[in-house]
């Protein structure tokens, strides 16, 4: 029998990634070396380890999903990575396959199908939920500047036109250019519609 395939598990709620680790420690071939609860955390664990395919969140403190993703890849080219993850939006997908991810998937995917996309990742494959896949290439690509969609990250927290010119460093008048285009790329009627849009089309992960 060969060796089994070594596995790395990074997601910041402590029960989703113990109940992940219990169910793929269930297959014979698959076998958990580390598990971290922040995405700046992946790398040096990763590098201390040695596993075969990483397993990621998207959202996680330090650093998210994705841009671990790519640090990962980078720092050690032999780790494929899986992400696994709550938020199935189109623009994390397309930004993940990016990045270097082999496959995306969601956290309430069957545990026999989990192992088998962590197989067929670890064999080279592409392993994508078939249902997102097919809303990213509807959705298309981001459809805001980086100043636009700094903007509405910022307007996620609420607050008024001179909150986010004083915390992003730009006039009133220039926060309001960049909401207006924002609504109309998006097509909503209002800041708080557009930002919404923006979150479920997976826009806006970042700082």
């Amino acid at each position: 029998m060969s060796d089994p395939i070594r596995l790395l598990l990074a997601d910041d709620q402590a029960l989703v990634r113990g109940a992940l680790a219990a169910l793929l420690s269930l297959e014979p071939d698959l076998d958990v070396v580390a598990e971290v609860g922040r995405g700046d955390e992946v790398v040096d664990a990763a590098r201390r380890t040695g596993p075969d395919v990483a397993l990621l969140d998207v959202e996680m403190p330090g650093l998210d999903g994705i841009a671990a993703t790519a640090a990962l890849r980078a720092a050690l080219p032999g780790c494929r990575v899986l992400v696994v993850t709550t938020f199935g939006r189109p623009g994390y997908l397309r930004r993940a396959m990016e990045a270097g991810a082999g496959g995306f998937v969601v956290k309430d995917t069957p545990a026999r199908q989990l192992a088998d996309a962590v197989r067929r990742v670890h064999a080279g494959l592409r392993v994508v939920d078939p249902a997102l896949a097919a809303e990213t290439l509807a959705a298309g690509t981001s459809p805001l500047t980086e100043r636009e969609t700094a903007v509405l990250r910022a307007a996620r927290g609420g607050g008024t036109v001179a909150d986010l010119a004083a915390a992003l460093h730009l006039s009133e008048g220039t926060v309001r250019n960049h909401l207006s285009a924002a609504i109309g790329k998006t097509g909503a009627r209002n800041r708080a519609t557009a930002v919404r849009l923006a979150e479920q089309n997976g826009w806006l992960l970042g700082d």
